[in-house]
């Protein structure tokens, strides 16, 4: 039997067309030749989840979303149909959760939780959460991103008035000869330490080799027989004092005894009158001759 060219160019295209239908489905992630179980997700918004988009549980591929309704006669729910791997076991309590994408797009994820008592059955609806994806997260940052433009719009401008202030170049100049002065002075400085400080150090420890010999010869010094010489002083000194006030000696006696004080006094008048009169009548008492004629 001889098939026609044209025959043979009709089973090319149906097989190039069966290869390219299991191909694409193949790059979507379906499995055609293994059973799966179909469950239900109830969403408020589905936030442009759509047809053949990946389902990922714990970051895992483990079906995709077959089909998205929206309910008509009850705006505001959207029923997504999923399909998943035959074996796969959805615990009761597990949630779904839509994260959307920074370059478009979104996410289904199964948060599944530990329950080993009870599980979803295929058919069963899932409660769907509304996931605060990257895109709702940058939103909520928004304020504060607009916060700091403003602030940086504000830094901005001041860094403007700042460089087209003609005083600037002045400023410049001056603060280029402050740190030559600084400069300067950082050279004298190291100058000084490295010159004057040596020697002042080594005046220091010299004054205090000083100081430490000095102590020394003071240790060495017979300090106690010296006090001992200087207290017997004072006591002789403290004997001779008491003598001179006791009534009973002789320098004692001649302080304290008026009559002795009496005679003296009148001694010294006698003398003072005695001294007058020889100055007023000298030839009574003195005799002057030539011939040595006494009259």
């Amino acid at each position: 039997m001889k098939i026609s060219k044209e025959t043979k160019i009709g089973l090319t295209g149906v097989a190039a067309l069966v290869l390219l239908f299991f191909g694409i489905n193949f790059l979507k992630g379906v499995k055609l030749f293994s059973t799966q179980s179909t469950y239900y997700i109830k969403f408020a918004n589905a936030k442009a989840l759509s047809k053949n988009s990946t389902v990922y549980a714990d970051g895992y591929n483990i079906g995709i979303v077959s089909n998205v309704l929206y309910d008509y006669s009850k705006p505001g729910q959207v029923l997504v149909e999923i399909s998943v791997n035959k074996g796969l076991r959805i615990p009761k309590g597990s949630t779904a959760k839509l994260d959307e994408a920074v370059l478009g797009g979104c996410t289904l994820n199964l948060l599944l939780v530990n329950n080993l008592t009870e599980a979803y059955a295929p058919g069963d609806t899932i409660q769907g959460s509304d996931g605060s994806g990257l895109m709702s997260k940058a939103a909520d940052m928004m304020p504060q991103v607009e916060q700091v433009v403003a602030r940086v719009d504000t830094l901005i401008a001041t860094l403007n008035l700042l460089v087209s202030n003609p005083n600037l170049p002045l400023i410049m100049q001056n603060a280029e000869q402050v740190t030559s002065n600084l400069n300067k002075s950082s050279e004298e400085l190291n100058k000084l330490l490295s010159k004057d400080i040596p020697q002042m150090t080594t005046t220091f420890n010299k004054a205090g080799e000083n100081v430490v010999t000095l102590t020394d010869n003071l240790n060495q010094l017979k300090l106690q027989a010296t006090m001992d010489s200087v207290n017997a002083a004072i006591s002789s000194i403290h004997e001779m004092m008491a003598q001179m006030q006791s009534p009973d000696g002789t320098l004692g006696k001649m302080m304290n005894d008026p009559a002795l004080y009496n005679n003296l006094n009148h001694t010294v008048q006698s003398a003072d009158s005695l001294v007058t009169d020889l100055k007023k009548n000298p030839k009574r008492y003195v005799h002057f001759s030539v011939f040595g004629k006494k009259q």
